[in-house]
C-alpha cells in the first residue's frame, strides 16, 4: 500500500505491470481498479475465483482485467516479466524467496522490504545479483538508511555500522513478567504499525537480529563489525560509524514512504512523500546497549550468521512457528526462544546450493520446530493430569 502511495505521486515516471496478493481480494480489487496492471497474482486457485468475483463487483469493464494468475509461478512469472525494471519484494517469510531470486537472477532492480530472502538464502542471492550486476535497495528502514550512510565514505574506512532499535513495548519490562505477557500486549508496537509476525519479531528483538544477518549479506560486513543500540523515538535509523571516529546518521519521519522512494528513484531524489521533520520543535533522543538476558533471540541470530550456511535458515523457520504458536495462546512468550533454541540443535547445517535447497532446509526447521511444540504440548497435558 505503501509503494503504490509513492507511484501514484508519479503517474508520469511509473507504471503498475503487476500486483501479488495474498487472499484480501477486496482490498486487491480496489488497488486494480486504480492502477489498472496488467497481471495480479494471489495465492490460491480459489482466491483467484474471489478475485474475479469482486471485479465484476467495481467499475472495471472485463476486458480491462488483468491477467489473474496464483500460486509460486505466478509471482515469478510477474517478477521477471520482460516489462518489469522494478520488484518491489515484500511478502513476508520465504513465501518471497523464489520470485525475488529469479528476478536478481534476471538483472531486475529489487527492493528489498522482505527480510527473510537475505536470512534464508543470503549467499545466493548475493552471488546472483552480482552475477547480474543488478542492484538490491534495501527498504527496510534501518538498512535503507545504512545504504544512505555508506554513500560518505569508501567500505575500507567503515568501523562499524549501528543499527537502531525502537526496543519494542517491553523495553522497560521486568524479565521476570515476561512469562505473562499476551498476544496482545506483544502486538502493541510502540512506533511502527506493522504485520503481526514482524510485531511480535520487533517485540522479542529478533527483527533486529535478522536486520544484523541482513546487513551482513548487503553491506559485506561480520557480524561483529555491527552493533545494536536501542533508540526508542526511532528517529535515527542507521548509523555508520568511520575509521576517523566520524559517525554519519540518516534521520527521517518514521513513515515507510521515505525508504520506498529512495528505493525507486535511487541515485536520485525526489521530493518528500511525507511532512519534513519539523526542527523548530524541541526533541530528545536516548541511546541505550540492548539487553541480551531478556532478548536472547538477538544474541542466537549473531551466533547463527557466524556459523554460516543454512543455520540463519533453520534461524528464520523455527521463530516463523514459535510465533505463531504464541499468537494462537499455546506457548508463553519466553517459550519463542527455547523452540528456535531447540531447533537451532537439532537441524544440521549445510551450504546449500540452490533455492530449492533452502525451501527444503525451511521445510524441514519447521517440521522440527513443530516436534518440538508438540513435546511441549505433551508436556503441559501431562502436568495438567
Amino acid at each position: 500500500m505503501s509503494t503504490l502511495d509513492v507511484v501514484g505521486r508519479h503517474p508520469e515516471e511509473y507504471r503498475v505491470y503487476a500486483l501479488a496478493a495474498g487472499q484480501n481480494t477486496d482490498l486487491l480489487a480496489r488497488q486494480i481498479e486504480q492502477f489498472r496492471p496488467r497481471v495480479a497474482v494471489v495465492a490460491t486457485e480459489s482466491v483467484r475465483a474471489d478475485l474475479i468475483s469482486r471485479l465484476a463487483e467495481t467499475g472495471v469493464p472485463g476486458r480491462e482485467w488483468p491477467q489473474i494468475e496464483f500460486g509460486a509461478k505466478g509471482r515469478v512469472d510477474a517478477a521477471i516479466a520482460g516489462e518489469v525494471d522494478f520488484v518491489m519484494s515484500a511478502i513476508v517469510g520465504v513465501a518471497g524467496l523464489e520470485a525475488t531470486y529469479e528476478a536478481v537472477r534476471r538483472g531486475k532492480r529489487v527492493g528489498l522490504a522482505n527480510k527473510e530472502v537475505l536470512v534464508a538464502s543470503g549467499r545466493l542471492v548475493i552471488e546472483a545479483a552480482r552475477s547480474s550486476n543488478t542492484e538490491l535497495i534495501p527498504v527496510d528502514s534501518e538498512h535503507n538508511g545504512a545504504h544512505q550512510c555508506f554513500r560518505a565514505g569508501k567500505r575500507q574506512e567503515v568501523a562499524r555500522l549501528l543499527l537502531t532499535a525502537s526496543g519494542g513495548p517491553f523495553r522497560e519490562t521486568p524479565l521476570e513478567k515476561f512469562a505473562g505477557i499476551t498476544p496482545e500486549q506483544a502486538l502493541n508496537h510502540p512506533t511502527w504499525k506493522m504485520g503481526q509476525r514482524i510485531t511480535i519479531d520487533s517485540a522479542t528483538m529478533m527483527n533486529k537480529g535478522f536486520e544484523v544477518i541482513e546487513a551482513c549479506w548487503l553491506f559485506e560486513l561480520e557480524p561483529h563489525e555491527i552493533d545494536v543500540v536501542v533508540h526508542p523515538q526511532s528517529s535515527i535509523h542507521a548509523m555508520v560509524e568511520y575509521v576517523d571516529g566520524s559517525v554519519i546518521a540518516q534521520i527521517s519521519a518514521t513513515d515507510m514512504r521515505m525508504p520506498i522512494q529512495y528505493a525507486l528513484t535511487w541515485p536520485d531524489r525526489e521530493d518528500a512523500p511525507v511532512p519534513r521533520l519539523d526542527w523548530t520543535q524541541a526533541r530528545s533522543w536516548t541511546f541505550f546497549p540492548p539487553d541480551f538476558e531478556k532478548f536472547p533471540l538477538l544474541r542466537l541470530a549473531y551466533e547463527a550468521q557466524r556459523t554460516g550456511g543454512s543455520a540463519t535458515c533453520t534461524l528464520n523457520a523455527a521463530d516463523e512457528v514459535a510465533v505463531e504458536a504464541f499468537l494462537n495462546g499455546r506457548i508463553s512468550f519466553p517459550f519463542i526462544t527455547v523452540i528456535v533454541e531447540e531447533t537451532l540443535r537439532s537441524v544440521p547445517v549445510r551450504e546449500p546450493r540452490s533455492v530449492g535447497e533452502v525451501l527444503e532446509i525451511d521445510r524441514e526447521s519447521r517440521e522440527t520446530a513443530r516436534q518440538t511444540l508438540a513435546r511441549a504440548d505433551s508436556l503441559n497435558a501431562c502436568s495438567a493430569v
